[in-house]
This record gives C-alpha cells, structure tokens and sequence, in this order.
C-alpha cells in the first residue's frame, strides 16, 4: 500500500472511529472508469405534494456568491417561519454512487442552483441535474471515478450555460442544459502533482482549480484554464522544493481543498493545504514549508504570486489553511478572511496580505506554537503528544460573512501521537463536539460562542437573522444570528458532512450517508421548504 494511502487510511480510522462515529474503517475503490458517459433523467425523486411547488431561488456558486460569503441570495427563510420548513423531496443515490467512498459516503460537495436546476456531483465524479421544484432528475453525466484525495471536497461551478467539474484527473465542461460534453482536457498534471478533489471556481472566462497530495518538488498545483476550450492557462506550483520531513514520508504537500476567492481587483486567493511530515521529521529538519498552510493572492490572468499570509510554518499536524477565503471591506479596506484546521481566523489586507488580526476559535491545549518553536530550534516536544485542535480541525468546513459578523463552524477533538516518528495522531484523547461562533468582522472579537454535541460538518451558511449548518450524525441546525441560541433543529433521513444550499423558499442537504455507529449509507439529496 503506498504510504500516501497509509496515511489516509490511519487518519480515517482515527478521526471517526475514536470520535465514537464509526465501526470500521475501509478502504475506498481504487478502480477508475476511463470513459464518462451522459445519462437522460429517468429516476423521479421521492416528493410531498404539500411543498414540492415553492417558489424558486438561486445558489448560484459554491459559496453562494463570488466572494465566498455564504450568505443565501433573496432567501426566504428566516426565524419566523423556519419552523414551518417541510420535506419537499428527496433524491436518491443508486449503484455505484451508493456505495460511496469509505468511510466518507457519497456527498460532500456542496450544490450549485441555476435556472431551476439544483447541479452537485457525487464522490465518485458523477454529476447530476435535478428540478428544483422536484427533484427529477434532468440528466446526469456518469463517471464513476472515486475522489482518491481527502477524498473531496469537489463538486461543480456553472456559469454562461456550462457546467464545471472535474475527476480525479481531467477537468471537463458540460452544457448546463443537456449535459452533453463541450470539452475534457485529461492533460493537466504530471507525475507528482497529485489528484483533483476541488470544488473549481468560474468566472472572466477562466476556470480555476487545484490539486492536492502533489508528492512532487512542487507540491499540488494551483490551475487557470480558458472556459470556453479547457485550455491550460497557467499553473502555480504551491511548494518551493522538495524538504527532507516531507519527501521522507512521500505522501505530498500543499495543493488547495476548497474553492478559490475570485475578487474584482484582478486577483484570486487559494487557502494552502499542508505539508505531511512527522514531529519527528520537523524537528530534525525544520523548514518553512512555504506556500504550505497559506493564503496565497495570484494575478488571476498570469497566475503570478501577488502575496502570501502563512499561518503555520513547518506543519506536521495537517493543520491545513484550507477554508475558502472570503473577501469583505473592514474600516473602508478591503480585506480577505481565512481560515483553516489550526483552529484560527485570519483577516488580511487584501490588498497586501497584511495581518490585521487572528483570532483562535474552538478548544485549544497550548500547543499551537509547536511547529514554530521547531522551526527556531526551540522544540522540546516529547511522546506522548495530544493536540487539540487534532487533525480534523478547527475550522474544517467553510465560513460565512454578514452584516459585519463572520460565522465558524469548528470541530473539537483532541489527538494523541504515541510515537514522534508516526505521520499522524494515532489515538483518541477526548469526545468529538463542536462549536458555532460569531466573529467581528473588524476586530476579530468573539460575538457569541454556541456549544454543539457532535462534529458541525455542514459549514456555514447565512439565511436572513438565521446561520445554519449540519452535524455529522445527520441533524440541520438553525441558530439565531444575535444570540446564537439554536432555534430550530431537524433530523436528516441518513448522516451528513455536506455544505448546503439556500435558494428562495428551498434548503438542500445532500446527505451523503458517511459511516457512523449507527448509520450508513442511504445517500440522498433532501430539499426542504417553507409554505
């Protein structure tokens, strides 16, 4: 087994395991279709007569808009009538999809609503087009190909009529309509550049993407092609060389999880992912690891390094800054806000990277500085080591910004490495909880703090006086935007560690039936709506 899978695999097991989620961890299909082929709409969702006509609305990117604000555009869903939220319909998964990706499920990428059509893609690279009134299945383009890094978060972007996504190793464009192929381009990276499991961001007649897990010198790439063709515009590579810590483990480094920041000054901001190394490795050959757990700014044209803010030198935790960055003006400045799984909010000049605050939100155990103190030669680190934030978080799902409050879902759950030598965090140190928090967008200062008793995988999303999210056992929480008293609660049909979308009257979940100790499978996508 190579150890990039060992890697992997050992994490999994870990994180859902010991956090009381899972029985038994195993290990994903590894077998790839070479060709993906277009599926007419023939399955009817499962639908209540009572909701399934509400009025459309629209998520028309990733994170709801370009500035990955997640704040729902024209939504109808507030405090006053979420309680009244209905099941509408619901889509399920069949063959291959079903099975999923062990022990991850089958969804984890968020769904994109156009025209109507409610777009999201599976974990094994299929594609799916759905009314949004019922969930009908309009088409679907079939790949089953198995995300092979994370695996996920991908998913798709639709703009101009097309849709966006990618495999493991090909990007592609569909027309948004039929679901007939426009281009596919299976050229895009070399040995060592790892694999695509990116949500791709598209606008100004580009489409952005990443890899991750590049073993290679320079790590997982950053990627602009040309919308109209596929053709590769440019290609940023994310690690400056190859490190003795890190090419001791062969597993990679850097590349970017989670869709980019695409702003109006000619820019786009990619959240860095981290370089895989032990303590041990850290210590005895410390580096910076740059552009590892970084926002990096590129010339969004040339794909020229604008700035970087890095928040954690010399990784060996997989503390990722991997959250979606979002862009805001603060005290007249624009500003960039990221994020990632050390468990800290950065705000940024945008225009410059330049640090105006951080703040740390969930539990923390005093070991933040540790991959520091290695750097400067200072480490005193000793087995056993538990870490808190772990390996799963902080902040690993995406933010959301409003009304000058920025919104953080967090996961707390400490890990314990039982030898300095071991890649990852071997053993379970405390219960898998979580948090919702409210930031100030200008000063960074903690508004209100909620407690939530299992792992808040949903990322967050804004609706009005309302910011909800989803809790890895299968529940859609809702809180009040002031307080953060939780004001509404439902349970899902299976488990959940998707984003969701708002479009108008309408909330969907994909629930994508991750493993858990008392459920698996029965993947599915679930709308909801208000009368």
């Amino acid at each position: 087994m190579k150890t990039s899978m060992i890697v992997r695999t050992t994490l999994s097991v870990v994180l859902l395991a010991g956090a009381g989620l899972m029985t038994v961890a195993c290990g994903g299909s590894t077998s790839t279709a070479a060709v993906c082929s277009l599926v007419k709409g023939a399955t009817t969702a499962t639908a209540a007569a009572s909701t399934a006509n509400a009025p459309p609305g629209s998520w028309p990117y990733a994170n709801a808009d370009l500035a990955n604000t997640r704040d729902a555009p024209g939504s109808a869903i507030s405090s006053a009538n979420v309680s009244r939220l209905g099941q509408a319909w619901a889509f399920k998964l069949t063959g291959t999809a079903a099975a999923g990706v062990s022990p991850y499920g089958s969804l984890v990428a968020g769904p994109i609503v156009r025209d109507d059509l409610v777009y999201l893609q599976d974990l094994d690279s299929n594609v799916y087009a759905l009314a949004l009134r019922t969930g009908k299945l309009q088409w679907e383009y079939r790949c089953n190909q198995p995300e092979r890094s994370g695996p996920g978060p991908n998913g798709v972007a639709v703009v101009g009529g097309r849709v966006y996504g990618l495999t493991p190793t090909a990007a592609f464009a569909l027309n948004a309509a039929t679901g007939r192929s426009i281009w596919l381009n299976s050229n895009l990276l070399s040995t060592g550049q790892g694999t695509f499991g990116i949500q791709p961001q598209a606008a100004d007649g580009r489409v952005y993407l990443a890899s991750q897990y590049g073993s290679g010198s320079g790590g997982g790439v950053l990627v602009a092609l040309d919308a109209s063709t596929g053709r590769l515009l440019w290609k940023f590579h994310t690690v400056l060389g190859a490190e003795p810590g890190v090419q001791s483990l062969g597993v990679g480094s850097g590349g970017a999880w989670q869709t980019p920041l695409v702003s109006s000054d000619g820019s786009v901001t990619y959240g860095i992912g981290n370089p895989y190394q032990s303590p041990a490795e850290a210590v005895a050959h410390p580096s910076a690891q740059l552009y590892t757990d970084s926002d990096v700014n590129l010339d969004a044209a040339t794909g020229k390094l604008r700035w970087y803010y890095q928040g954690v030198p010399n990784d060996f935790k997989d503390y990722d800054l991997q959250a979606s960055p979002i862009s805001a003006v603060s005290h007249g400045v624009p500003v960039v806000v990221g994020g990632g799984k050390v468990g800290y909010v950065y705000e940024m000049d945008a225009r410059t990277g330049r640090l105006i605050w951080k703040t740390p939100v969930g539990e923390h155990n005093g070991h933040d500085n540790d991959s520091l103190q290695a750097l400067e030669h200072h480490s005193t680190l000793k087995a056993p080591l538990t870490i808190l934030p772990g390996s799963l978080g902080g902040v690993l799902t995406n933010m959301a910004l409003a009304g000058g409050s920025v919104y953080v879902v967090t996961v707390n759950l400490p890990l314990t490495y039982t030898s300095l030598n071991d890649p990852v965090p071997t053993k379970v140190a405390g219960p898998a909880t979580g948090e919702v928090e409210a930031l100030s967008l200008a000063t960074g200062k903690v508004e209100w703090d909620t407690k939530v008793p299992q792992l808040p995988l949903g990322a967050a999303t804004v609706s009005n006086d309302l910011v909800f999210t989803t809790l890895y056992n299968g529940v859609l929480i809702a809180l009040n935007r002031s307080t953060g008293a939780i004001i509404y609660r439902r349970q899902l049909p299976t488990s959940a560690n998707s984003p969701i979308a708002i479009a108008g009257h309408t909330v969907i979940v994909p629930a994508g039936g991750p493993r858990t100790r008392t459920r698996r499978g029965d993947p599915q996508v679930v709308a909801y709506t208000v009368p």
